[in-house]
């Protein structure tokens, strides 16, 4: 294939190739900026297109940034989910679990900062698809938390959650603080303190948490 042959150079991507190129300048944009001080102008100079095309995938801002949120708020609850589907020991699927806290914040892309760290929660629709990611991320833990304990439901969920946000606040730490320990060191450590807080509620019928 010779030079003038190379679509990209052309300009004439597939739809879906251009919608990816374009979401891929945007998101740097947004990682860098934020989204009140990101410029549709900037991202389509980014991705080395006029603003019209731009327009013609996403009609707005908001739009472009909602296309990221719902791929990466998609993503992270199926990152834990594998991670706890990697094993059927309890205390390595806790450790899997965390680990994948760590895995999502080290990406290059720094997707989790639209996810945990958005400039825009108070925007409904960006509130109630980080909520749900969050929410579906717990109902995982919670099965794991439910099989190794013998809790109830709500409880279990309780607990989840605890893990939930004690892994998301010190993954991203981790990432803030240039990664002093190494990811699979540091995920070991958190998930290590996961395991011990399961072990105070034995898989015992009838026990109740302590009051």
């Amino acid at each position: 294939m010779t030079g003038t042959d190379d679509p990209t150079k052309r300009g004439r991507l597939p739809r879906s190739a251009r919608r990816a190129q374009l979401m891929e300048a945007a998101q740097s944009v947004f990682v860098e900026s934020g989204f009140h001080s990101a410029a549709m102008d900037e991202i389509a100079e980014r991705a080395h297109v006029s603003k019209p095309v731009l327009y013609q995938h996403f009609p707005g801002k908001l739009d472009l940034y909602l296309a990221l949120l719902d791929q990466h708020t998609r993503e992270f609850p199926e990152l834990v989910r594998k991670a706890v589907e990697s094993t059927t020991d309890n205390n390595e699927r806790v450790a899997a679990a965390v680990g994948a806290f760590f895995e999502f914040v080290e990406r290059e892309d720094a997707g989790f900062r639209l996810v945990f760290e958005s400039d825009l929660t108070n925007e409904p629709a960006v509130a109630e698809r980080v909520e749900r990611s969050l929410a579906d991320t717990a109902d995982i833990v919670a099965q794991v938390v439910r099989e190794d304990t013998g809790l109830p439901e709500a409880e279990a969920t309780l607990v989840a959650v605890a893990l939930v946000g004690m892994s998301q606040v010190v993954a991203r730490y981790w990432i803030a603080q240039h990664e002093p320990i190494p990811r699979e060191e540091a995920a070991r450590i958190v998930g290590i303190l996961g395991w011990r807080g399961l072990t105070g509620f034995p898989k015992t019928a009838g026990d109740e948490i302590t009051r």
